[in-house]
């Protein structure tokens, strides 16, 4: 075997860097994209749609950190589900997950393009977007610590940001702004508003990517996780409803920077306010495309390493020890989907993923509570069955909802997962794979 075959990933991470990870792989949902939720449910339908949402992402984490800090890997989701059930679970986990974490990263690149043109109209978005991807994958290929530090700072000063924007609007906040035309396509239009308001949180599950990097993944995972969604609640809540307070949401709903927006609109466009927070903005998207590139590269690295995709993309950098072909190999279809997808057709698509992979996961830790009686949990999700059946019922009505509304896309998603286990089954990978992938890495 070759040097980078036989190196390890490092263990290094603390539970401030797992905070930072969490709350970085997801804060740009603060910063964007939720806003489209507006334009297909109004302010109070898509305020419903969200405390939904944040009920099912809260019974979620705590129950998906059992998983976590039982089967501390790389591969998340993909490990739990294959442990569960074997190769088809895994399949199917590593499938959605992997949707999931690569289409997210384009939606956060173009964003981090428009803010800049935003700021600077000589700036081309997609040159912008390109540009992220090359810088981002290079910094992730110097190393897990250098990275989680880079994760740390962009994070706390994205949350800072965040603060200080709460703080100069909350005083222009009009209620009876908020509550114009609150609900104009009904109910109907709360189940259309799910895919957005997920993105306030979507991709948090990224933690459990690092998993195997953690030093002490038994008592820092839980930490991590729980910090980092009640950090995440408090902000996604704060920013959505004090921003439809200052201005119709028609006029913030169909554009990818409506923070800079709503200040421009509080304080006026020119505004040094204005503008400074436009360019601090950056820090919330550099946070969550950095998280991101993370997390497709270790799952990309997991699946390949368990046989799921070809093996050099499970090779680690003897140097630096970073899965450094999943990192090119994910930035590569990162900027193909960049050019094929528009903002909200990827944050849909991106919802489509992670609403599978969280349904599989819950049946996965009711199989291994069954199966596994005796595996090690150092968390146990509180209120077991309860949390993680309200996590599944949950899923299961946005999964249901987002294919309604969205027929084409989940044909191309469901369509594309069955042509992979199409193959797998062809090429006779399902026979050949090893047989326990959990403990070849353990």
């Amino acid at each position: 075997m070759s040097a980078d075959q036989n190196a390890a990933l490092k263990k290094v991470l603390k539970p401030i860097h797992l905070w930072a990870i969490a709350v970085g792989l997801v804060i740009s949902g603060e910063y964007f994209g939720w806003n489209y939720g507006w334009g297909v449910s109004g302010t109070v339908g898509f305020l419903i749609a969200t405390l939904v949402v944040t009920v099912m992402y809260v019974t979620f984490i705590f129950s998906f950190t059992e998983l976590t800090t039982s089967i501390p890997q790389a591969g998340g989701p993909f490990s739990y589900a294959y442990r569960a059930f074997g190769w088809w679970g895994g399949l199917i986990a590593g499938y959605a997950t992997l949707v999931e974490f690569l289409v997210t990263p384009p939606a956060i690149a173009f964003a981090l393009g428009s803010y800049s043109h935003f700021l600077y109209p000589s700036l081309k978005v997609l040159d912008v977007a390109f540009a992220c991807y090359g810088i981002f994958i290079l910094i992730n290929l110097l190393g897990i610590k250098e990275s989680a530090m880079f994760s740390l700072v962009v994070t706390i000063l994205a949350v800072v940001e965040l603060l200080i924007y709460i703080g100069i609007v909350a005083p222009h906040f009009s209620y009876e702004t908020f509550v114009t035309e609150p609900m104009p396509f009904g109910f109907g239009g709360i189940f259309a508003a799910l895919p957005f308001a997920i993105w306030f949180y979507l991709a948090i599950e990224g933690v459990a990517m690092v998993a195997e990097e953690v030093e002490d993944p038994k008592r820092t995972i839980s930490l991590g996780y729980i910090y980092g969604i009640l950090t995440l609640v408090v902000l996604a809540l704060a920013v959505m409803i004090f921003t439809g307070g200052v201005a119709h949401w028609r006029q913030l709903s169909e554009i990818d920077y409506p923070l800079p927006a709503a200040l421009g609109i509080v304080l006026g466009r020119d505004s040094s306010w204005t503008q400074l927070f436009a360019s601090l903005g950056l820090f919330g998207l550099i946070a969550s495309f950095h998280g991101t590139v993370i997390g497709y590269s270790r799952q990309i690295f997991a699946l390949a390493r368990s046989g799921y995709m070809p093996s050099f993309l499970g090779k680690v950098n003897a140097r630096f020890q970073t899965p450094h072909w999943a990192l090119i190999a994910g930035g590569v279809a990162g900027c193909v989907a960049l050019s094929l997808g528009t903002t909200d057709q990827v944050i849909i698509l991106a919802a489509l993923g992670a609403v599978v992979m969280y349904m599989i996961s819950m049946v996965s830790l009711f199989a291994l509570r069954k199966k596994e009686p005796d595996l090690e949990r150092p968390f146990s999700v509180p209120f077991y069955p309860f949390f993680p059946i309200v996590a599944l019922l949950l899923s299961a009505i946005c999964l249901v909802a987002i294919v309604y509304y969205n027929l084409m896309l989940s044909l191309w998603f469901f369509v594309g997962m069955i042509a992979v286990i199409g193959i797998f089954i062809a090429t006779g990978k399902h026979k050949t794979i090893d047989q326990d992938p959990i403990k070849k890495t353990m």
